[in-house]
Formats: structure tokens, C-alpha cells, sequence
């Protein structure tokens, strides 16, 4: 660890030795609400979002952020988005633009080609890390983009499988951004329909057996994608359904698989339903008699899965989980589910019933941050320019969370056992203490992507260090007392870095 870090350090962990309270004085209530909604409705405070809610009141706020659609978004967003080419393309053009050149053209290419075809594709993963990023820092829709990254992790694909580093970015932007505080089927129907999802979960391989079409490594069914289906995105573990309720599922949901590179029909589309690959036989899933129809049994399927009541529950157990306690309690929860489906899945209705909750608004500080929301909350509370979002996707990387990096479909615990340990600690502490330092070089393009620069002064960077009475107005009446005497004794400097790496800051 670098000498120029270790009084930080050290004084960080006197700190996290202290008992942190979890409520403040009564004077402090209405800045602790403040702060509790910025926290989960936002990605944490900034200076112009806390004097926006001081302003126009909490119930305000939180209406606004249920309409994402009222509020204008900054101008330096919306170009900067618009700068990624890649985010112009659907799937079928990123597949036809950036996928194997082999594949698509029937030939095999030199390995130098095919080598510089696989650097090109990697903008694509490149690109929409950066428009992920930029949202999440400087979008006032940030409820909308709370709810992104809640939901690309119920519903999480893995961008190192197969063709998938060339549809992550369609997948967040058709499959999830769109559906986000809309109904809960037409977000199941997106993101289990989208070629993304097709590959991680392996649909493209299950094939009824003896079909037209069974040859090779898909010759029979896959059951992947069906228990997934079922136990992450829909019932749950604990939802009542059966190995043969998965087996059906399967046979259900065959055929349903990616277009051919070179296909003359529907080129346009790279997600396809083949019928000589599914199972026509006569079907019961979940005690529901299905027709033989094709793709449409599979529609009718998910229809059965969203309306389900063990789907809304689930459904509530997670965001609640999210939003409120890693230990949900059981009668918001009951009441949750109960709003979804009085209102066929409504996520905005559900919502408003939790922002609504006494458990919500007595759930301060109960939320450990996750390394995502550690990192961007400390960029929004330092008013830091993102020029350059490299050395924050790489600090998410070296914290165990890489944007779009979790390998297994059940996506990235946000409880606090599962990011609380003394190294994540010491690692987040470099990361405050660079941050509020002015060495991260986010501003500057050319900076390797690594997070090790931060820890030398030589290489250029144009970051200003981070001003701590900006972060003491946000901040200031809910710090703990252990935290405001550390600031208040600490050297010249240090205060920014010691607010920002201090227990305090780590919950949400």
C-alpha cells in the first residue's frame, strides 16, 4: 500500500473500530430523509440533488423520480451518449458489424484479422460500460437508472459468454432500460426473448429430441435457461414448482434460439423462433393445459409465470431486500406482493407502495453499498468531472464487482456480507482517499486503464482535489460523531478523503 495512504488508512480503521449509530438526533431527521431517499431512490447525494429535495420536499421528489419521462436530462449526457457509436446499432447489426467474420462470410481469415476483429468487438463492451457509467454519475432520472441496475442483475447476463460481448449493450438498452418501471411481464417477455439471454442461458443448444432439426451438440433438451426461468427470474426457489414443471418448461421454450449469420430470412432479426427444433407434443405446465402452438406456448408460459403469486412475492422479497433491509420484513413484503398483483406487475405501483412504507423510512444506514454504488455515490458526492470513467470501472473490477462481469445468472448479492471484509475496506479507502485527492485521472483519456495510477503524482491528470465543505453540507448533521471529530482533527486536505471513507459513506 502506498506510504502517502497509510494515515488515512490508519485513521479509517480507528474509525470503523467505532460503533457506528444508525439514528441520529431528532434535529437531524429531516437531513438524515434526505439523505436516506438520495441514497436508494439515487446514487447517493450531490450537492445540487440535496438542495433540490431541502427545496421541494420528499413527496415531491420521489413523484418525480416515478415519472422519469418529466425530468430533462443534462445536455453534456445526452452528447456524450450520443458520441458511442455502438449504442446506434440493434442486434442484428452489431452481430453483422462486429461478430466472427468467419462465421459470417464462410471463410477463415488470417489469425491477424481475426485477432483485430475481436479488439473491434470490444468497443462494443467498452462503450456501454462508459454509457452505464455516465448515466448513473450524472442522469437526473436516477431512479430510472437505480432500477437498471436492479434489474440487469435479476435478469443478468454474463458478457464473456460466447456472442453476448457484442449484445450486452442492446440487452440493457431493448431488454431492460425500456421496462424498468413498466409492467413486470413486458420486462420478462424483453429479456427472456433477447439473443443475449438465448446464449448465456443456453437455448440456442435445447432441442426436442427427434425434431427435424436435432443433430449434433443440440440434439436433446437444455434445462438451463426453463430453471432459471423459473427459480431467478420469476417463482423463486421456494415457488412450488417441480423438476417436471422445469422439464415441461424446456420442451415449452425449444426452439426459441439466434438467427443464422447468413440467414435469408428475417436477417433483420438476430432472436428467431425455429419451428423444426421445438416440441409440438401436448404440454401441462403448472397445472395449465397448453395447445400446441408454437411459439406462442412460450408467450402463454411466461404470461403464467408473471401473473403468478409466488412471482410476486419473489419479486417483493428482492426489491425490498434492495431498497430496504438484506432481511426484508415479512408484512412489507406481504403488502409488495399484494400491490403487484392488484396491479398485473405494475413496478412503478410497487414502488410507491415501498417509498410509501414506515419500513422504509425507518431503514437508515440498514444497507451495506455494494462496490457499483460505493464508487459512483463518491463521484456524485465529490462533483468529480467524468471525462474518463476507466479508473471507476476499474476500482468496480478490483472491488469484485466488474460491470458486466458476474459469471453466474443469479447476479451480484447487494447484502452487506457479502462486500464487508478488512481488505474491500482498505481498497475502498484508497479509492476515497485517491478520489478526494484529485488522483484518479478522470479527466484525462489518455490514462492507461488501470487503477494504479492514482498512486503516482507524476502522471498527468487533470482531477482537482475534492472540497470538503462540499461534502460537510451534504454530509454534515448525519455524520456520527466519530467521524466528525476525525474530520475536524485531521491535516489540511484530508477532511474530503476521510468523509468519503468513512463508515458513514459506506452505508446507504
Amino acid at each position: 500500500m502506498p506510504t502517502r495512504y497509510s494515515g488515512i488508512l490508519a485513521a479509517m480503521c480507528l474509525l470503523i473500530c467505532l460503533p457506528t449509530p444508525r439514528v441520529a438526533c431528532a434535529e437531524q431527521v429531516s437531513d438524515r430523509q434526505i439523505t436516506l431517499v438520495l441514497n436508494r431512490l439515487a446514487f447517493g447525494p450531490t450537492l445540487e440533488d440535496f438542495r433540490h429535495v431541502r427545496s421541494i420536499g420528499m413527496d415531491r421528489y420521489i413523484a418525480e423520480q416515478l415519472d422519469p419521462g418529466s425530468i430533462p436530462e443534462p445536455f453534456e449526457l445526452r452528447w456524450r451518449i450520443a458520441a458511442l457509436d455502438t449504442l446506434r446499432y440493434d442486434a442484428a447489426q452489431l452481430r453483422q458489424l462486429y461478430g466472427p467474420l468467419s462465421a459470417a462470410r464462410g471463410f477463415k481469415l488470417p489469425p491477424e484479422l481475426e485477432k483485430v476483429q475481436r479488439e473491434r468487438a470490444r468497443t462494443i463492451v467498452q462503450q456501454a460500460a462508459e454509457a452505464r457509467i455516465l448515466r448513473a454519475v450524472l442522469s437526473r432520472r436516477q431512479l430510472q437508472e437505480v432500477m437498471v441496475d436492479f434489474w440487469f442483475n435479476h435478469f443478468n447476463v454474463f458478457a464473456g459468454k460466447d456472442l453476448d460481448h457484442i449484445w450486452i449493450g442492446d440487452y440493457e438498452r431493448q431488454a431492460i432500460r425500456p421496462f424498468v418501471l413498466g409492467r413486470f411481464r413486458d420486462l420478462l417477455f424483453a429479456a427472456t426473448k433477447h439473443p443475449a439471454m438465448l446464449v448465456y442461458l443456453d437455448n440456442t443448444l435445447s432441442t426436442a429430441p427427434g425434431s427435424p432439426a436435432a443433430r449434433g451438440n443440440r440434439n436433446g433438451l437444455n434445462e438451463n435457461f426453463a430453471r432459471e426461468v423459473m427459480e431467478l427470474h420469476t417463482l423463486g426457489v421456494d415457488g412450488g414448482y417441480t423438476q417436471e414443471d422445469i422439464i415441461t418448461l424446456a420442451r415449452i421454450l425449444t426452439g426459441w434460439s439466434i438467427n443464422r449469420p447468413d440467414a435469408r430470412e428475417f436477417p433483420e432479426h438476430a432472436a428467431v423462433f425455429e419451428g423444426a427444433r421445438h416440441d409440438f407434443s401436448p404440454k401441462v405446465f403448472l397445472g395449465h393445459a397448453l395447445r400446441s402452438r408454437g411459439k406462442a406456448e412460450g408467450e402463454e408460459a411466461l404470461d403464467i409465470l408473471a401473473k403468478s403469486p409466488a412471482t410476486a412475492r419473489h419479486i417483493s422479497i428482492e426489491l425490498a431486500q434492495y431498497f430496504v433491509a438484506d432481511e426484508p420484513p415479512t408484512a412489507l413484503v406481504e403488502r409488495l406482493a399484494a400491490r403487484f398483483l392488484a396491479t398485473d406487475g405494475d413496478i412503478r405501483e410497487v414502488l410507491r407502495a415501498l417509498f410509501a412504507s414506515r419500513e422504509f423510512w425507518e431503514s437508515y444506514n440498514q444497507k451495506y453499498k455494494t462496490p457499483y454504488h460505493f464508487v459512483i455515490s463518491a463521484v456524485r458526492a465529490a462533483g468529480a468531472p467524468v471525462d474518463n470513467t476507466r479508473p471507476l470501472l476499474s476500482a468496480m473490477s478490483q472491488l469484485g464487482m466488474p460491470l458486466f462481469g458476474c459469471l453466474t445468472p443469479d447476479g451480484y448479492k447487494n447484502t452487506e456480507g457479502a462486500w464487508l471484509s478488512p481488505d474491500a475496506t482498505a481498497r475502498r479507502i484508497n479509492f476515497a482517499a485517491a478520489l478526494a485527492q484529485g488522483n484518479l485521472p478522470m479527466s484525462n483519456l489518455a490514462t492507461g486503464n488501470v487503477l494504479g495510477p492514482y498512486s503516482d503524482p507524476s502522471r498527468p491528470h487533470a482531477a482537482s482535489p475534492v472540497d470538503a465543505a462540499r461534502l460537510e453540507e451534504i454530509f454534515g448533521s448525519t455524520m456520527s460523531t466519530a467521524t466528525r471529530e476525525a474530520v475536524a482533527e485531521a491535516p489540511p486536505g484530508l477532511g474530503a478523503a476521510l468523509i468519503l471513507g468513512s463508515p458513514d459513506f459506506m452505508r446507504r
